[in-house]
């Protein structure tokens, strides 16, 4: 195994890591999960449960140190330990127990105990008293997916955890008044750069504001607001969102431990990380959640409006390209599908932004946005022209009203973004 950086361990932890307990496939068992996360690792865990207790628990990992010492603790923490142990058992638990990780490794626990859970929701499945071999064979199954098996209902008690689950996300979106989606049917449209825009002029208003990136495959909201070394914390069962200067920030960038790994997961895993960041992140008490999605109508959009429910409407953006209006107007046809209301279109890269002069050239596609807001009868929001500075406050990770706040681009961008708030609530912010 790869033991790199085992000197930043605790002693609990340095001896798991290097001397790991239960570790490789069981050849009995009624319990089985797969799991790769963010950070490109892949856990594996066994359980073998008779009359309510874990007799045996093993695991297998590709991955550093720090995941085998997660895998091992956690395997020695339910064994011959009642079932509920290993299905109550959290990330806070296994790092408790390790003496701590370093917060950029800290995801490793995370990742075991997802895993651990994913076993135990198998065995849930389909519990037999005499376990069997396994019937997973190379290619049955998707990496993601747990486990192969029976097709049975839950039991009793998983559906009691499922509506302990909808109630806990619940109350945590109560305290949420309002949620913006902001969608694109195509990428490279500036989607983000509203987003994370439009997040900061709300929160410089005076407005209590989180900004959720539910890019799975391409997060850039760390990047562009200049969050890259940061990594996401947790306290008890809540992770918390990263604070820059009182906007609360979450995206699964905040979980990799290298930025240029690749996330490859399917739907159920996606759905699992979305139902995460809103049901288990420490929002707290928020006038507006700003949800930046990636662009097209899948997995990751279509999880946000389940899960929320009660959106307040969709920011709709495009580029005056055929290309991108063709694919926006889909985007436009979700949100009716799903009942989701569209605040309105913004057209970004409409003319461009002389960077000696200052002066705005309009090009020949310039209003398709309008146009296509026209034909769909839905709000039109209005232009944002190809700024320059635009792209190099997206590097420099800062919001462009932050560095650019009196040019002319950023009084049409406030303008616009005006618009969005005043579409969704109309109430004043209280006097200070």
């Amino acid at each position: 195994m790869d033991c790199e950086n085992l000197g930043d361990l605790s002693a609990a932890a340095l001896e798991h890591a290097r001397y790991p307990r239960n570790h490789g496939a069981l050849e009995r068992f009624n319990g089985h999960a797969r799991i790769t996360g963010p950070c490109g690792d892949t856990m594996e865990f066994w359980l073998l449960v008779r009359d309510g207790l874990v007799e045996r628990a093993s695991y297998t990992t590709d991955g550093c140190g720090s995941s085998h010492a997660c895998g091992s603790m956690a395997t020695c923490l339910v064994q011959n330990h009642p079932f509920r142990v290993a299905r109550e058992l959290r990330q806070q638990d296994i790092l408790t127990a390790l003496g701590g990780l370093p917060s950029a490794i800290a995801h490793c626990a995370l990742l075991a105990a997802n895993t651990l859970h994913a076993a135990c929701d198998d065995y849930l499945r389909h519990p037999v008293s005499e376990p069997g071999p396994s019937c997973l064979k190379d290619g049955d199954c998707d990496p993601g997916e747990k486990t192969c098996g029976e097709s049975r209902s839950a039991p009793v008690g998983r559906q009691e955890e499922k509506l302990l689950e909808a109630e806990r996300l619940r109350q945590r979106l109560a305290r949420i008044h309002h949620k913006i989606v902001v969608l694109s049917g195509k990428g490279g449209v500036g989607k983000s750069t509203v987003a994370v825009n439009l997040a900061h002029a709300l929160h410089q208003s005076g407005r209590r504001v989180g900004l959720l990136d539910v890019d799975i495959h391409g997060p850039s909201i760390p990047t562009m607001l200049g969050l890259e070394t940061q990594k996401v914390s947790a306290a008890g069962d809540e992770l918390l969102p990263v604070d820059l200067a009182g906007l609360k920030v979450m995206s699964i960038g905040f979980m990799l431990s290298d930025q240029d790994a690749a996330v490859i997961w399917r739907g159920p895993m996606k759905m699992g990380l979305i139902k995460q960041f809103l049901g288990d992140v420490a929002w707290g008490e928020l006038d507006f959640l700003i949800i930046d999605s990636p662009p097209g109508t899948g997995d990751e959009p279509l999880s946000v409006c389940q899960l929320i429910g009660n959106v307040d409407g969709a920011v709709i953006v495009t580029t005056p390209q055929k290309v991108a209006t063709i694919d926006v107007r889909k985007s436009i046809t979700f949100c009716h599908r799903l009942g989701v209301p569209v605040l309105g279109v913004i057209e970004n890269m409409s003319g461009f932004v002389c960077r000696r002069c200052g002066e705005v050239t309009q090009t020949e596609r310039a209003g398709a946005g309008r146009r296509m807001a026209a034909e769909l009868t839905v709000p039109f929001l209005g232009s944002i022209p190809i700024d320059p500075a635009i792209a190099d406050c997206c590097d420099e990770g800062r919001p462009f009203l932050d560095r650019y706040d009196g040019s002319e681009t950023a009084r049409l961008m406030r303008e616009i973004l005006m618009r969005v708030e005043e579409a969704v609530i109309r109430d004043p912010l209280p006097a200070a």
